[in-house]
């Protein structure tokens, strides 16, 4: 006879209120209430006569039932040395809604809040971090005792991981404990039933007993002492997250989307053309942190290409820090690269400030953000299909494709300054230009806009930071196509307001079309702006990059990020969803931050008596600078193409 197991619990009982059972497999959702059992029982069996067995065992569920289940303040030792029958029969008195408790104290149901009487659908105003008002279904943990799930191949023995399930579970008890007794936190929706929290346990235990076989022990314990240092926050966060994963999604907090603020200068458009001479940056000195200056020689190109021969396409994977081999041009099988599936974290691990209970407690551990897993305690939380690599060094790079120096154009004129940002892909070439976006700066009307075929194999468009997908390439048009061409072709009015992107057919190709925007002497500005020209092979001598506009405290290497920024200084949100970054709105949103510091300079030069006359900054000796003079006769027109 098999076990039922639950497969008859949707069925209501063929005896409906004639049934005796104890434990019924079938449902009796629609039975009368055990005081109306009761009176019927008493009804037919006569005033005087004695209480039947079932009235007896409905009043000990009675009595059990007035015992709220947060008073229930047993350790997981003692909930692990019980049976599965005896914690089952509990969990059931302390969850069960009766008559008598609803006297007492309205009922709760499993989210910590007000259960509606009779059928009512369950509704939950969530003013925490789980969003607004929202309407959840009701979750229902399985009936399982404080056992470890059984596994084919089992990291350890049953007693060592009964004994660290019995840990982990009391950890969190304690955790769930304070965010019940918090009156104040705005996150107890998130309080979590005896069922629940064994759930709970043993879905952890598991997930790190079969993705973590061989260092499942320190994984394990590793993850206790984070659950054990962690704040109620922190807890709440990552009960929502096992929420999502088991029952539901809950959206997460959704932040209200910060006011831009507007960019006053006080300056037209030429004469902030006029101030920004003083931000350029020179890049000499900054190479060892990938700034290029000059041309690698042949020698150096020569090196490169041996070393690359003699290593046979073994790389490091970029992602997940692995060992692998890439074949340019396919092997025989077909295959670009060895190693099967990437599984990496895409976050970087964020370090916890330190606070003054460390001395204590200990340090908080580092986590992933993207899973908020521990440092340490997974091989990655997200899979991709192959491994991937970066190019760092300048030969190397230069060995692919040469770096060129911006060309002078006498023939142009001066050209008004450009922002561009640049979108990288993995290729069996390293990480290569896919797209190439330039605006005007400080207007922002649009320059160039290209998606780039690379020169290697595709191994990942790196769509999560990129913004590239197949369908960019599949809908692209030859470059140099009519506009007129391509809104006839399009049938869509969405496409017609946001057109496909056009397509050049290599780097070089995408490099001579920015050339062609640039002179020597044209600021060309930028966020990390090294990785943008390296990617382009360009060499250009008048750079104003936002990192060491607005350096991080701790100097290079370091570097705050673009998204950052506009939030702190523009009032802005960019690079939000996860359909990746748009280049163009990079680029508008780095040309608005050196605006901001165009604005600052102007008020430094102000007080020093520079002023500027006929569109050009004028020092006190009456000397123009000698950067700005040659930009007075910028053309109010757009470079040609």
């Amino acid at each position: 006879m098999f076990t039922p197991l639950g497969l008859f619990g949707a069925i209501q009982c063929p005896r409906g209120r004639d049934c005796t059972l104890l434990k019924c497999i079938f449902s009796h959702d629609n039975n009368p209430t055990p005081a109306e059992a009761r009176r019927s029982k008493i009804s037919v069996s006569g005033d005087d006569g004695p209480p039947s067995k079932r009235a007896k065992v409905e009043n000990s569920q009675l009595l059990g039932s007035l015992i709220p289940s947060h008073s229930l303040k047993e350790s997981s030792l003692e909930m692990g040395r019980r049976s599965s029958k005896s914690v089952a029969s509990e969990q059931n008195q302390n969850t069960q809604d009766t008559p008598g408790a609803q006297e007492t104290a309205q009922p709760t149901s499993n989210h910590g809040t007000p259960k509606p009487l009779g059928n009512e659908p369950v509704k939950r105003t969530n003013t925490s971090s789980a969003g607004s008002s929202s309407e959840l279904p009701p979750r229902k943990a399985p009936k399982e005792s404080l056992n470890p799930r059984m596994l084919a191949h089992a990291p350890a023995t049953h007693g060592s991981r009964t004994a660290i399930l019995q840990k982990l579970h009391s950890a969190m008890t304690a955790l769930n404990e304070k965010l019940r007794k918090d009156k104040h936190s705005s996150n107890r929706c998130f309080v979590l039933t005896p069922d629940e929290l064994i759930t709970m346990a043993l879905d952890e235990e598991e997930k790190f007993a079969r993705d973590s076989p061989s260092v499942y022990g320190n994984v394990v314990k590793l993850r206790i002492v984070r659950v054990t240092k962690m704040g109620i926050d922190e807890w709440a966060k990552e009960v929502m997250s096992h929420l999502n994963a088991r029952y539901y999604k809950i959206n997460p907090v959704q932040k209200p989307r910060a006011i831009p603020r507007p960019i006053n200068t006080g300056l037209t458009p030429a004469e902030e053309i006029a101030v920004v001479s003083q931000l350029v940056t020179p890049l000499t000195g900054l190479e060892e942190h990938g700034y290029v200056t000059k041309q690698p020689t042949d020698a150096d190109i020569e090196t490169a290409k041996r070393g690359v021969d003699e290593s046979k396409g073994w790389e490091k994977c970029d992602r997940c820090g692995q060992r692998f081999q890439v074949f340019p041009g396919r092997r025989e099988d077909g295959t670009l690269a060895s190693g099967g599936y990437c599984d990496y974290h895409p976050g970087r691990p964020v370090y916890p400030q330190r606070k003054k209970t460390d001395h204590v407690t200990g340090p908080s551990q580092p986590y992933f953000p993207c899973c908020s897993e521990a440092l340490g305690t997974s091989t990655g939380c997200t899979r991709a299909k192959t491994h991937v690599f970066k190019v760092s060094e300048t030969k190397r790079l230069a060995s692919v494709l040469q770096f060129q120096t911006t060309p002078p154009q006498p023939e142009k004129g001066p050209l008004e300054p450009v922002s561009i940002d640049c979108e990288m892909g993995y290729t069996t070439l390293g990480l290569e230009l896919i797209r190439l976006t330039a605006v005007s700066w400080p207007k922002g009307d649009d320059l160039l806009d290209v998606l780039v075929r690379p020169m290697g194999e595709v191994l990942d468009l790196n769509t999560r930071f990129s913004g590239v997908t197949p369908q960019h390439y599949a809908s692209a048009s030859p470059y140099g196509t009519p506009m007129s061409n391509i809104h006839s072709s399009l049938g869509d009015e969405k496409n017609k307001i946001h057109p496909p992107l056009q397509l050049v057919q290599s780097p070089a190709e995408a490099r001579n079309l920015l050339l062609k925007l640039l002179q020597p002497e044209t600021p060309l500005i930028g966020h990390a702006i090294d990785n943008d020209l390296n990617a382009c092979r360009i060499i250009h001598p008048t750079v104003i990059d936002t990192v060491l506009l607005y350096p991080h405290p701790k100097g290079l290497p370091i570097r705050i990020s673009l998204k950052a920024l506009v939030q702190r200084h523009l009032g802005r949100d960019i690079q939000v969803g996860d359909n990746g970054h748009d280049s163009k709105e990079d680029s508008v949103a780095t040309g608005d931050l050196v605006r901001v510091k165009v604005g600052e300079k102007w008020k430094e030069l102000k007080k020093k008596g520079q002023k500027i006359e006929g569109g050009k900054l004028v020092c006190p000796d009456g000397q123009g600078s000698a950067l700005t003079s040659s930009w007075t006769t910028v053309q109010k027109r757009k470079p040609s193409r």
